[in-house]
């Protein structure tokens, strides 16, 4: 292979990894959020729940930074034409991340209940939220993205925020928080102990049984959607644009490198096999062990999801034949060669330090600690 084509695909394979990063570690951490008032009945364990995320919520946020800046300097005219159009729902996004850590730093400021009580919600919104917003946008490139190019490269968005919500994305952003509540159970039943563990282990069963359901007729959906084939272009590897393809559109498309590939079908099973995994071992009382296979589902779905639309990174329901794929909207043979170099020094840091953090905070967090620690959420 051609070492431009080659490093087209290493980062095609890089931000499915970004993003399953930032799915299994920010989707844990919002999880916790999305069910905090329901495994935490009084202050007290409520505290407890956001004291077992405490640590490691804001370092998580790193993999938001790693998977933007990995669009913008791998990608540019996918950052560039997806920002435009979403900028509706980014901001909703971005609103919602700012909320966030204003909840953890701000709930326990005052002792009023109501107080905390206003935190609590702002802290199930900037939870929940967000990972709808995840899994529709992955929703909505099955659908294809309402824009098109002028003839200088200028790319024009023809949608509405309102459009972005049809039934196929939303379906997918409920499965995305189906993942996000299951890894927030299984996060708190590993830091908590006694009835919090038990609410948690029964959120653990509805989100995952969820996400299993979702997922399978979200496989169903897809088979019947008009899936988009590349069947023209200057080929892998060489500099092209939009305007130089050819774009067929027919029914059940998505899944044809499944057919033409039987392994693939691994990647969803890997999903369904972790979901179920995550909830038999969670529901046995081996949380650590559900929440790696947990981890493992949100991979397989993931992982299928960019399978299913390679080499499409960015459908265009308006004018299919300018939509955007990893050929003709990646960034210069020497961009991507300086950027594996960083990234091949950095991720495995991340990864590194992450890893350390969380072995040398593991354990339980208890009541009366919190309730005796000024420093304590």
């Amino acid at each position: 292979m051609e070492l431009y084509a080659a490093l087209q695909v290493i980062w095609w394979l890089l931000l499915g990894v970004l993003l399953s990063g930032l799915a299994v570690m920010v989707g844990m951490d919002m999880g916790v959020g999305t069910i905090l008032r329901y495994v935490g009945r009084s202050d007290l364990e409520r505290r407890v729940a956001l004291n077992i995320i405490g640590p490691h919520w804001d370092g998580n946020q790193v993999w938001f930074v790693l998977g933007g800046g990995a669009v913008f300097a791998a990608f540019p005219l996918i950052y560039a034409t997806a920002f435009s159009g979403f900028y509706v729902v980014m901001l909703l996004l971005l609103w919602t991340m700012i909320v966030r850590p204003l909840g953890f730093e701000y709930r326990s400021k005052l002792p009023s209940p109501r107080w905390r009580d206003v935190w609590d919600w702002a802290l199930f919104v900037s939870g929940a939220v967000p990972m709808v917003v995840f899994g529709a946008a992955f929703g909505n490139l099955f659908h294809g993205v309402p824009f098109h190019f002028e003839w200088n490269l200028t790319s024009v968005y023809t949608g509405s925020f309102l459009g972005l919500l049809n039934p196929f994305a939303i379906l997918c952003g409920l499965l995305s928080l189906a993942l996000s509540v299951t890894m927030g159970a299984l996060t708190v039943m590993n830091g908590a102990e006694g009835v919090m563990a038990q609410r948690a282990r029964t959120l653990l069963t509805a989100g995952a049984a969820a996400a299993i359901v979702l997922f399978a007729v979200g496989g169903v959906w897809v088979h019947a959607l008009p899936g988009y084939d590349l069947v023209g272009g200057p080929g892998a590897g060489v500099p092209q644009t939009p305007l130089q393809q050819t774009v067929s559109v027919t029914p059940g498309a998505w899944l044809a490198h499944f057919g033409a590939h039987p392994l693939l079908w691994l990647l969803p099973l890997l999903g369904f096999a972790g979901m179920a995994g995550a909830l038999l071992a969670g529901r046995a009382g081996r949380s650590h062990l559900g929440w790696w296979l947990g981890a493992l589902a949100w991979v397989g779905v993931i992982g299928t999801a960019g399978t299913a639309l390679f080499p499409f990174l960015l459908p265009s329901s308006s004018d299919p034949a300018v939509s955007l794929t990893l050929w003709n909207a990646s960034s210069s043979r020497l961009t991507l060669l300086w950027m594996l170099a960083m990234a091949l020094v950095f991720v495995p840091l991340i990864v590194w330090y992450t890893s350390w953090a969380f072995w040398v905070m593991r354990g339980k967090v208890r009541p009366e600690a919190v309730a005796h620690d000024e420093h304590a959420y």
